[in-house]
């Protein structure tokens, strides 16, 4: 079975947004940094109300913030 991949922005969004930390990026949207952390380096794929949330805090649109990159073998 295969599974999406996902790429993001996130690291480029806060930069460009007064280099905005993972913590007040976390904060913003609910989540800890930890969750953000794992977001950037692509090892969590986010709720679609965790991407909403980011989009909308950028005030850019979801596919701004998330690029489908093609599929990989599921291991299991």
């Amino acid at each position: 079975m295969k599974k999406p991949l996902l790429d993001n922005k996130i690291r480029r969004l806060r930069f460009d947004h007064d280099e905005m930390t993972q913590a007040e990026l976390a904060e913003r949207v609910g989540v800890t940094r930890q969750t953000i952390i794992a977001l950037e380096a692509q090892k969590y794929m986010p709720t679609l109300v965790l991407a909403m949330k980011i989009a909308r805090t950028f005030n850019v649109t979801v596919e701004e913030v998330f690029q489908f990159a093609g599929e990989e073998e599921d291991k299991m």
